[in-house]
């Protein structure tokens, strides 16, 4: 039997929810969207894989995976749809920034994973509980597909040992995995409908495997912060605020891009990509091809 989703379409999260993510690190299926405004979303997301422009200084690939909210208004639309918005601060409270929002596809057939980790490894934001990441299905997020897979609790761990692996196969930046056993017995499919979302917590274990069905499986990933987090590795970090006010100052505050790739947004993408590389590229033994500057 399928979860019963935790919000309804019109609002935030019942303190019965709340209690639940607090609980368990992660929450699912959450309402977003209806059937045509996924199609909408997906099929927008298409068409500039479709219009792919070889004259951008990278790949479109690098946009969607890195800072997409820097130079697509769509990300931006995305990043801050009120329901979203509304679950988020249920949990972080009413003053929220994107830090990070991508495009996490996994074509059909593709033997791409995502191996055990915990998101706050690599991000220099600490231990910190002031992050969260909505993740938005645009198709079906299916055990066949490759949805995540979550250990309900282990957000309550410190940040653990992880090992880099650079496997060709791995869709993280530098193949990293837990170096710590997991009891794959202790996981939970995180199965989302179309137009669906899961929340999880920076130091959820966390995983998911290849895409064995005949459809794409399309994802965004959205990372919340709330003003008090702050970057701890590298000298600077960049956030756009969301909703509420950020009176920490934590942060350098973006505006959004007002078109596609705009020269500006260009190059401010690239002044942040080269001031996040110092957080995000730590400690690797190689280059981090996503952070390449």
């Amino acid at each position: 039997m399928a979860p019963t989703p935790a919000s309804s379409l019109a609002g935030s999260l019942a303190p019965a929810a709340v209690d639940r993510y607090q609980r368990d690190g992660f929450l699912f299926p959450l309402n977003v969207f209806d059937a045509a405004e996924t199609a909408r979303h997906r099929a927008a997301i298409e068409a500039l894989e479709a219009r792919d422009d070889p004259a951008l200084p990278r790949p479109l690939g690098q946009y969607f995976r890195v800072n997409a909210h820097y130079v697509l208004p769509l990300a931006v639309e995305l990043a801050l749809t009120p329901k979203i918005l509304d679950i988020v601060g249920s949990i972080l409270g009413p003053d929220l920034l994107v830090w990070s929002c991508e495009f996490f596809i996994k074509e059909a057939g593709t033997p791409k994973i995502v191996s055990w980790h915990q998101d706050l490894t690599y991000w220099g934001l600490g231990e910190t509980d002031g992050e969260m990441t909505a993740w938005l299905a645009l198709s079906p997020a299916t055990p066949k597909s490759g949805c995540m897979r979550f250990v309900a609790g282990s957000h309550r761990k410190h940040i653990q040992p992880h090992k880099d692996t650079f496997n060709a196969d791995n869709l993280l930046s530098r193949g990293q995995e837990l170096a710590v056993a997991v009891d794959e017995a202790d996981a939970t499919d995180v199965v989302l409908e179309p137009g669906q979302m899961s929340l999880h917590h920076g130091r959820m274990f966390h995983a998911s495997g290849p895409n064995h069905s005949d459809d794409r499986r399309i994802g965004v990933a959205i990372r919340y912060v709330t003003p008090a987090v702050r970057q701890i590795v590298g000298k600077r970090d960049y956030a756009m605020l969301a909703r509420g006010m950020d009176r920490d100052r934590n942060w350098i505050n973006v505006a959004p891009p007002g078109g596609n790739f705009e020269p500006a947004a260009l190059a401010r993408y690239e002044t942040i990509l080269a001031d996040q590389t110092e957080a995000l590229s730590a400690g690797a033994a190689q280059p981090v091809g996503l952070y390449a500057t």
